[in-house]
This record gives structure tokens, sequence and C-alpha cells, in this order.
């Protein structure tokens, strides 16, 4: 367990002690597909640490309209909020496809720092440099137009592989349209002249990005 905590961001600069006692009372727990994981507004306390799958945070509104925050897969994390400031979840969860977690309890945890100080400084410093990213995100929804949000977005969930940039996860209009603030009309205009203009493929859902994407649409 310790060599996949250490592939974690938020757990990469611990050693293998100090990871061993964040995990020695972690419980392991297995979803299914479309599972809610957590509830916007929920009182749960715990950290998911996410082992195998994909997940995706989002918020809704009474009328069923949704905007997904992010999406997640093995090694992400959620939940860290609440084993800190003891509020009610932000938003909510739930797997788009079987997954697997480790949970990690706020009580545990809390006893955790208080006997491996060091451990706390560690985190902190992991977790500033997701603050950092998630600012970005704000900074681009705010000033960027959609063809601007939609190329972000494509980016930054994409990793090089054999001189291309692929995103492994099976990603639909919907769901980019849903992480990008706008319509999926609109999104898929724009994935379709992408795909004509030869930047970009996909194939089963799972998009390879063939060039530097162009500077405006």
């Amino acid at each position: 367990m310790e060599h996949k905590l250490k592939n974690i961001p938020l757990f990469s600069e611990l050693e293998n002690a100090e990871l061993k006692a964040i995990i020695s009372n972690a419980l392991i727990r297995h979803y299914p597909k479309n599972a809610i994981i957590i509830n916007e507004g929920d009182t749960t306390d715990s950290l998911y640490i996410l082992l195998a799958g994909k997940v995706k945070a989002y918020l809704s509104d009474d009328t069923g309209r949704e905007i997904i925050l992010s999406i997640q897969g093995a090694g992400d994390y959620i939940g860290e909020l609440a084993i800190i400031d003891e509020q009610p979840r932000s938003a909510s969860v739930m797997t788009m496809e079987p997954s697997k977690f480790c949970i990690i309890s706020k009580a545990y945890f809390d006893s955790c720092l208080v006997n491996n100080p060091t451990i706390a400084i560690k985190l902190l410093r992991a977790q500033t440099q997701r603050v950092r990213r998630l600012t970005e995100n704000v900074k681009s929804l705010a000033l960027m137009d959609v063809y601007g949000r939609v190329a972000r977005t494509l980016l930054n969930m994409a990793t090089p592989h054999d001189n291309e940039l692929i995103i492994d996860q099976k990603l639909t209009h919907m769901d980019i349209a849903k992480m990008v603030g706008a319509s999926r009309e609109m999104v898929s205009r724009i994935m379709k002249d992408l795909a004509e203009g030869g930047y970009i493929k996909s194939e089963d859902k799972r998009i390879t990005i063939n060039e530097r994407l162009p500077n405006a649409w």
C-alpha cells in the first residue's frame, strides 16, 4: 500500500514510516459505477484516496443542472477540506466506473498528525500546490471564452505518450460541457472543428491531441 500512496501528490514527500503511520487504521472500500460517495452538504469527515477507478466532483441545483468541478482517477484524493475545518462537504462526488478507495477518518488523521508533526508540514506544502491549480482553473472560467476553456481543460487532462498528448479518461461532450460551464452543443461544435482541422482525434471517447491547439476558435 505504501508504494501506491507514494505516487499520490499529497503524500509524495512522506517517508515510508510516515506513510505507514497514516494508513495503519485506514479502511479499503469498493464502490460500483454511479455510486454517490459524498453528497454536497454532508457532515462526514473522512479523506478518500482513490486507488483505482474514476470519479467526478460536481455541484448541482434544484433543477438538476450540474457543473463538474473535476474528474479524478487513481492517485487522486477527495475530502481533504473536511478533515481540516469540519465544515459540510462543499461538493458531491460520484463514481464514473467501479472504484476502490482507501478511507482515512478525521479522528485518526488528527491523532496521526499530533504524534507525527512533521507530516503536517509536508501535507500543507503539497496541498498548497493543489490550491494554486484550482486558482488557475477559476481564472480560466472567469477570463476565457468557451473555446479557451475547452482547450485548457483538454490540455490539463492530457498526458504525454509516444510524442502525443492523450486523455485516457473516457469523456463525453456533455462531460466537457459541464466542466467548462457551456452547452453541449457549443462544445460539440468546437470538438468537431478541432477534429476536422486535425488537431484532435477521438476514438471510443478517448481523445488524442495531435498538435498544438489553435489560439482561437
